[in-house]
């Protein structure tokens, strides 16, 4: 596809100058447009070394994608590093892996099930080598506390020099909401102590999520989180409703940086979602997302999955795809995602990027 000539007037502040004539991202272009890629839920992205490491949803295997510029992740190769088991409580549905550089080694933290939804729990590999396409995955076993309950969409961060797990799960056996928890983490394989309820729905825009003909016939969603550090505060992003609506949103929680972040109490929830669908932009259900720093540090991006076409969702997997554009900060230190940037739409590339 090319440009169709069309210059766009884009009024969120956190987009850059759009091109007439660019469409299509190519190598050596400076813009992108997206999405990323065709197909793709729950991305992840981590930069290190000159370049990005790209995981998303499969349902089948653990891939990583390496690429000097993301804006280029159509032509980038994906290694698959892990295959499950034939058979397990880790063997099918392998959902939201994420890769993190922790103490030296990489690891990759996913949620997976034995065939029934009921059965998702939370698991680790460990890798020592330098790069994470290269050396042995180590299966370092599943990861809970002592609850042992339904878990997925795993994160990992430290804070004044502790780490923490945090992920979305049930309160109790049967499915009917999804909250967030969050559990000290022992080393990055090994849950210390028991998890704390950080989140639960609560405001309407958190509970769309009726389920026709299913059991249960509803399901109050708070999942996916990911943290995001900026001055003296901590901010815990998640997805909010059915991620089978065309609502799944962006809810955030807020936290100072030197509070006890095991206490509930010590995270502020926002009333209303900080980024959400945009109908006139044709997105829809943006969510599970992931941040990243541009190459030369002077620019923050937010990675998520959204739709084209209204109906879509989880219930059509292929249908969400990848999308990326940078975001800013107001003066009072809150981030500021501002609306989706529409397909199509030629957004500048990450500062500081290499082109090849």
């Amino acid at each position: 596809m090319k440009g169709k000539g069309l210059v766009m007037k884009i009024t969120t502040a956190v987009l850059v100058a759009v091109a007439a004539s660019a469409g299509l991202s190519g190598t050596g272009q400076s813009t992108f447009t997206n999405p990323l890629l065709p197909e793709g839920a729950d991305p992840w992205v981590i930069y290190r070394d000159g370049y990005y490491y790209y995981m998303q949803t499969t349902q089948r295997d653990l891939r990583i994608w390496k690429t000097r510029s993301l804006a280029d992740l159509k032509t980038a190769t994906a290694k698959t590093v892990w295959r499950p088991p034939q058979t397990g409580q880790d063997c099918c549905d392998i959902w939201a892996p994420e890769l993190h550089f922790l103490n030296g080694r990489w690891y990759i933290y996913f949620a997976a099930d034995g065939g029934e939804n009921d059965t998702h729990r939370l698991w680790v590999l460990e890798n020592a080598a330098a790069e994470p396409t290269q050396g042995e995955w180590v299966f370092k076993g599943k990861i809970t506390d002592g609850s042992d309950k339904w878990a997925i969409d795993p994160t990992v961060f430290e804070n004044r020099g502790k780490s923490y797990l945090v992920w979305s799960g049930w309160e109790g056996k049967k499915n009917g909401e999804q909250d967030i928890f969050m559990a000290r983490l022992k080393n990055p394989w090994t849950v210390e102590g028991e998890r704390v309820e950080i989140s639960r729905p609560q405001y309407p825009w958190e509970k769309v999520g009726d389920l026709p003909n299913s059991d249960p016939p509803h399901v109050d969603v708070n999942e996916a989180p990911e943290i995001l550090e900026h001055g003296d505060k901590i901010f815990l992003l998640y997805s909010a409703s059915g991620c089978w609506t065309d609502y799944y949103e962006l809810g955030m929680l807020t936290a100072d940086s030197q509070s006890n972040v095991l206490n509930a109490s010590s995270w502020k929830k926002s009333d209303k979602p900080v980024f959400a669908e945009a109908p006139d932009r044709h997105v829809y259900g943006p969510g599970h997302n992931g941040f990243f720093k541009s190459p030369d540090g002077k620019q923050d991006w937010i990675l998520y999955h959204a739709t084209s076409k209204p109906g879509g969702g989880c219930a059509n997997p292929d249908r969400r795809s990848p999308r990326m554009q940078p975001f800013t900060w107001n003066a009072n230190g809150m981030p500021d995602f501002g609306k989706p940037v529409a397909a199509g739409v030629p957004v500048t590339r990450p500062s500081g990027e290499t082109m090849r």
